[in-house]
Order: structure tokens, then C-alpha cells, then sequence
């Protein structure tokens, strides 16, 4: 595939088909259920109907190589969980352990359903800035699994295209109605890798463990998350910065690509993160895992995006390092910014 001469910044959005939105003030589902974003350096499509959350599957097109993403999506959303007694009996319909997908990491599902697959519509905010488009999604869970009776928490998530970059920012916010010692959910960051015995993608990179290269190789075969690559915070060294990206193989298919990198841009957000062989390379975040009571707000900030190399995708993490959540600053139809949020300054969801 030919890559796309080089353009002058611009940021646009669509509906699927091409058609430029007629936006309302609020909350709406385009035609198709599809919002496409084009900038100078890279296409995105975020569904609002189907598999929802986050940039669809496929879709997030890097201008410069031709390079796709290789899974499911990008910075999608299941699910609030918590851990679970490791020796008690396990309800019909609960998170289940000690099995190859899971690992034998004791949790259990607190509120659903799992958002990507359950939700089926996430009606969006689109705000087109000045060099950027904002699309906020939200979603109340609404399902409470045992030992609990009441479900009720909100997760918000906010997307910003911004022009002239090969990456947008995502964040994740959640008020809670449950309480817990220790309440997470989980995310896919970036996204899993489908594969056939480690073809189409060269290397995963994890910036906390030892070796931070890992070849597509080490993937040939199932393992469970806990057998290796697992960082749990708390046990394991917590990183200067909390980098996952894995390397694609030009469209050609004969010269390594560019990376595609998932950043949680708080370190201190992870709660644990995954990344094995389930038939594809799962990569998996659990953010928060702290102290809740109901009307709690916690959340996680990240930047996904295509990078040359690992110096790259230093230097644009430390741009943002340190960030929670994002902010859209002025008019809501027409914001004349964005800015990071720290933990502290994360204000409950509306809604």
C-alpha cells in the first residue's frame, strides 16, 4: 500500500458514509452508527452501535506507513470487578478462576454488563475544537452480580483527535454506587493482537518487565496471564512510565513497521495489567483497585498511537506524563481546548 503524501494539519468527522454530521447539542447515534475521524496523519472510526467503545477494529489507519491495528479495538471497556475470596464457592454466572483464560488471580465481577459487547448503543457528544474533535461516550451499568443487589455506577469516556499527531488521547472516568476494598475495571490497552502463530507482528513491548522486547515467538502457544508478562502494582517495580505497544509488519508484509503504543499516562492508575496467549495476544489493564464507597470518582488517562520507536513514544509520554483524566476547556459545541487532568481534580460523571 502506497502511504498518503504529507498534508497540512486539518481534523475532520463524518458519519460512516462519508457525510458530514449534523450535530445536535446532545447525546446522538450518526446514521450507520459509525463516526469517522480524519486528520492530517491518520484515520479512526468510533462506533456507536454493535461493538462499542474506544476506536473500532481496523480502523485506526497511520497515514504515514499504511499500518492498521491488529485487534479488536482500542481502548475498550468491560466491566467493574474486585477480588474475590480464592477459596469460596463461585456463584453461577460470576468471573471464574483457576482456568487457562484467567489464571488462577481470584476476582469477581461487582457491576455489568461488559460495555464493548452488552451496551449494543453508546450514544456520543461530538465537539469539534479548534486543531481537534472531542467524542465523549458514557454508559451506566446496570446489572449487580452476587453477593451484590444494586448496580447503578457511571463510566465516561472521552476521546481527543488532535491534528498533526500519529495519536489520540483517551480517558476512562467512573462514579461509583458500589463500595469495595478494592475496586477496578478493565480495559483493553491498546488493544489484543490477532495473529497466526506470531505472524503480522514482530515484537511486543512492556516498559516494566525485563526484557522489554519480547518476540511474536514467545505467542505461538496459550498461556494464562499469571504464568508471565503480569504486572501487578504493589508487587512488581512500578515504572517511570507505563508503556504496551507492539510492532506491526509493513502492509507489504516483508520490512518491519511502525509500533502501535497503548500509554496509561498515570502509572499509579494500574491496578494490574495482562498480556498473554488466548488464541490472540490479550492485553488487558485493570485500573483503580483502590478503596470505594458509593459516589467515588476514579479513572485512568492514556495515549494510543503509531511510533517510529520506543524514544518516540518516550518523548511524547513525558508531554503528558502524570495525567488521570482529560478536560475539554470553553463553549461545549465548539471547545477552544483540552487539557490533562490529575487524580485529585476528577469530578463525578453526570448522568
Amino acid at each position: 500500500m502506497r502511504s498518503e503524501p504529507a498534508k497540512a494539519p486539518f481534523v475532520k468527522v463524518t458519519d460512516g458514509r462519508g457525510t458530514p454530521l449534523n450535530r445536535p447539542t446532545g447525546p446522538f447515534s450518526p446514521p450507520g452508527g459509525r463516526l469517522a475521524i480524519e486528520t492530517d496523519q491518520y484515520r479512526a472510526v468510533v462506533a456507536t452501535e454493535g461493538y462499542v467503545s474506544g476506536v473500532a477494529a481496523g480502523s485506526f489507519l497511520d497515514k504515514a506507513t499504511g499500518a492498521r491495528d491488529l485487534g479488536f479495538g482500542l481502548s475498550i471497556v468491560d466491566f467493574l470487578l474486585e477480588p474475590a475470596p480464592p477459596d469460596a464457592p463461585i456463584p453461577a454466572g460470576q468471573y471464574d478462576f483457576n482456568n487457562p483464560l484467567h489464571g488462577a488471580i481470584a476476582k469477581r465481577y461487582v457491576e455489568g454488563p461488559q460495555i464493548c459487547t452488552r451496551a449494543k448503543t453508546l450514544p456520543a457528544r461530538v465537539s469539534v475544537g479548534d486543531g481537534f474533535v472531542a467524542v465523549r461516550l458514557s454508559y451506566r451499568w446496570n446489572v449487580a452480580y452476587p453477593p451484590r443487589t444494586r448496580a447503578g455506577s457511571v463510566w465516561e469516556q472521552t476521546l481527543v483527535f488532535p491534528q498533526g499527531e500519529r495519536f489520540f488521547l483517551s480517558a476512562d472516568r467512573v462514579t461509583t454506587a458500589s463500595e469495595s476494598s478494592e475496586l477496578f475495571f478493565r480495559v483493553d490497552m491498546p488493544g489484543h493482537i490477532k495473529h497466526r502463530n506470531g505472524s503480522g507482528f514482530e515484537h511486543v513491548y512492556l516498559s516494566y518487565h525485563d526484557p522489554a522486547f519480547i518476540p511474536s515467538t514467545e505467542f505461538a502457544h496459550d498461556f494464562p496471564p499469571d504464568a508471565k508478562y503480569l504486572y501487578r502494582r504493589g508487587v512488581d517495580p512500578m515504572p517511570q512510565r507505563f508503556i504496551r505497544a507492539y510492532q506491526v509488519r509493513k502492509p507489504n508484509g516483508r520490512a518491519e513497521g511502525p509500533w502501535l503504543a497503548g500509554m496509561t499516562l498515570n502509572p499509579a492508575d494500574v491496578y494490574q495489567a495482562w498480556c498473554h496467549q488466548r488464541g490472540y495476544v490479550c492485553l488487558i489493564e485493570e485500573l483503580g483497585g483502590r478503596p470505594a464507597k458509593p459516589g467515588d470518582t476514579f479513572g485512568a488517562c492514556y495515549l494510543v498511537g503509531w511510533f517510529d520507536d520506543p524514544d518516540q513514544m518516550a518523548r511524547a509520554y513525558d508531554r503528558f506524563s502524570g495525567i488521570s483524566g482529560l478536560g475539554l476547556e470553553g463553549p461545549a459545541d465548539r471547545p477552544t481546548g483540552y487539557r490533562g487532568l490529575k487524580a485529585a481534580e476528577l469530578t463525578p460523571v453526570s448522568g
